[in-house]
């Protein structure tokens, strides 16, 4: 396409700032990345002594740098917005996340997404492409203990048992609490046609913003850290009551990952900035373990159950020009804050700064029965990391619209 007088200027820029935020990241990743394997050697002698706290200070500088690639996004105006339940509350709990997966830049939505949630990151292990670990990242990943998928069938059983033999060695023995699997097993755009043949041959919904997931990784993940009670059902957490704290995996959180106009993010676009800002929509869904069934076919169809769901929500998402997740009876509504009965909106960005703006009407995301109410849009940073949250008293959405409106 031609490129007219006007936009010559622009498009100079654009490659200009590409360039400067090229250079910008390969240097952040010589000094960061160098660092974190320094201090990794030089911290080998407390592994012996003293593992768990070893794992401890290794996760924490792993934050570090999950925060570095969450900041590149910000500052080229890449932000999201979280939908659904409260899965900070869940926090210190052992959980696994599904996530629908679009492309690479899935992870670093996530990245920025968990970065105010307590030490999960610190303590998360992720299920990624094989392909990652020929990144930049892909060391400090191998450190972290990180388990790298080779995708197809010549490799599916072989992986399977990987994946198991791998939890059993590092899961619980560097204190891991939350897993993050894209149970579909590989980019929407190159698995929707397979998918959706398979769908057809077997009589399946046909899924359009989603595939069909694979049970295999997940069931693997469910029998190696379920905690079985004596009569052999699962051990877990109750919806009801999240200060629960079972041994073992205790839930399962459905993440439902939107882009605006349907156009995801890659990591290339994430690094070099060449795409006008866009907020990502995130939507939590949390399942208490012992709601999941364990048999395979019944998995199955649990799984398939919740794919379905999620094209719903991103069909809704699609075709609702605010672009907003579908809100409805039977899925949660804004993302709930402790000691909050009001619906919240969150906006989670990273910044150096802190600060609140006053809005017209009401509360404070941080309220408590000590505190005037109040209307403010309140900031708050956390390595890094600047958390946006509105939470109206008065607001709420509106049904089946996926709009805001003022609840007098």
């Amino acid at each position: 396409m031609a490129v007219t007088l006007e936009e010559a200027p622009w498009l100079g820029w654009i490659l200009v700032k590409a360039l400067m935020r090229f250079a910008f990241m390969v240097a952040n990743n010589l000094v960061a990345i160098s660092s974190y394997i320094c201090y990794v050697i030089v911290l080998q002698p407390l592994r012996l002594l003293d593992s768990k706290r070893f794992w401890y200070i290794e996760g924490i500088m792993y934050k570090w740098l999950l925060g570095m690639v969450a900041s590149w996004g910000w500052y080229a105006g890449y932000t999201v917005m979280e939908w659904g339940e409260d899965i900070k509350a869940i926090s210190k709990d052992e959980a696994v996340m599904l996530v629908n997966h679009q492309a690479t830049g899935d992870v670093c939505t996530l990245m920025m997404c968990l970065q105010d949630k307590g030490l999960v990151v610190a303590q998360m292990m992720w299920l990624m492409d094989h392909i990652f670990k020929y990144t930049n990242f892909g060391i400090v990943s191998l450190i972290h203990g990180d388990f790298f998928i080779r995708q197809g069938k010549s490799h599916r059983d072989q992986q399977l048992l990987l994946l198991k033999k791998h939890l059993e060695n590092n899961y619980r023995n560097r204190d891991r609490k939350w897993i993050v699997l894209f149970p579909e097993g590989g980019f929407l755009r190159k698995r929707r046609e397979t998918s959706q043949a398979f769908a057809k041959k077997n009589n399946l919904p046909f899924l359009t913003h989603v595939t069909l997931p694979r049970i295999g990784a997940t069931k693997i993940i469910l029998n190696a850290l379920v905690a079985r009670q004596e009569n052999g059902s699962p051990a877990g957490g109750d919806a009801k009551e999240l200060d629960s704290r079972s041994k073992g995996l205790q839930w399962i959180i459905d993440t439902t990952i939107a882009y605006p106009k349907a156009e995801p993010i890659d990591i290339q676009t994430w690094i070099l900035g060449y795409r006008k800002p866009v907020v990502t929509h995130v939507h939590y869904r949390i399942f208490p373990i012992k709601d999941i069934p364990l048999e395979t076919d019944n998995l199955a169809d649990w799984l398939y159950q919740r794919f379905i769901e999620k094209e719903d929500l991103l069909s809704h998402f699609y075709e609702t020009e605010s672009q907003h997740f579908l809100v409805s009876a039977d899925l949660p509504r804004f993302t709930q804050q402790r000691g909050l009965r009001t619906p919240c909106w969150t906006l989670v960005s990273t910044s150096r700064s802190e600060g609140s703006i006053c809005l017209a009407t009401g509360r404070r995301s941080d309220y408590r029965s000590d505190h005037p109410s109040s209307s403010c849009l309140t900031s708050e940073t956390l390595i890094g990391v600047e958390i946006y949250r509105y939470c109206g008293e008065t607001y709420m959405p509106v049904e089946g619209k996926g709009k805001l409106q003022n609840g007098k």
